[in-house]
């Protein structure tokens, strides 16, 4: 940025000289340009290294703390959730997708770790309702079978044939644009939480914008996955 701030102060010094030059108006324009286009683009890759999914989720937080008693449990599962949403944006920043997966918060003295991963692909899941509803029975059968505490759905837009919840009417109509991006799904006993991330082209990088809140009742990705339960676990 000095550079750009030498020669426009240079210019601004030849124009005081000489008021009437229009060659000189032009430099100062162009390099005033270039100096915002600089910054915008430092701006934008800090946004991209510097990735920090939970100062968006401070609502959330709130209400984890008031579902769960115990604040060690909230504080894994907001965690869980946090590092979920943080990696897939790194992954889109880097290689403009994320893989279809469901990833699970498995249970640390429950769970046989050898027979159940923490993350399952989930590709085929959105080609038909045929296999939307397949998926849907195992993963519920294998958050019930893994004693998974939580799980969080990420998947790109892009890959979605069924369902198309971006195309409802009414109260189901979709409000976030025709941007590109990716769904994350949260689901618990207690609680159900769901976004959408879009993407956008700022200065030759990808970026992804803030996660916009869905109402999961009108845009759900996949159906419930846990029992619900209303009192604390």
């Amino acid at each position: 940025m000095e550079q750009y701030d030498d020669a426009l102060a240079a210019f601004q010094t030849a124009l005081q000289y000489n008021p009437q030059s229009s060659e000189v108006s032009r430099k100062i324009k162009r390099v005033s340009q270039l100096a915002r286009d600089k910054k915008r683009a430092q701006e934008v890759e800090n946004k991209r290294l510097n990735v920090d999914m939970g100062k968006n989720l401070d609502t959330l937080k709130s209400e984890m703390s008031e579902k769960y008693g115990s604040e060690e449990c909230w504080k894994d599962i907001f965690s869980f959730l946090v590092e979920t949403m943080e990696t897939a944006v790194k992954s889109w920043h880097e290689s403009s997708k994320v893989d279809p997966r469901v990833h699970f918060l498995l249970d640390k003295e429950k769970t046989q770790t050898d027979k159940y991963a923490p993350n399952v692909n989930i590709d085929k899941a959105f080609e038909s309702p045929h296999t939307h509803g397949n998926c849907s029975s195992f993963l519920r059968q294998y958050a019930e079978e893994s004693f998974s505490r939580a799980a969080c759905l990420v998947t790109p837009k892009s890959i979605i044939s069924y369902p198309q919840v971006w195309k409802g009417q009414g109260s189901r109509k979709w409000k976030h644009g025709q941007h590109d991006g990716f769904f994350v799904q949260f689901e618990s006993p207690s609680l159900r939480k769901l976004w959408f991330i879009p993407s956008s082209n700022e200065m030759g990088q990808t970026l992804c914008r803030d996660p916009e809140v869905l109402d999961i009742s009108a845009h759900e990705v996949l159906p419930r996955l846990f029992k619900e339960t209303l009192s604390n676990p």
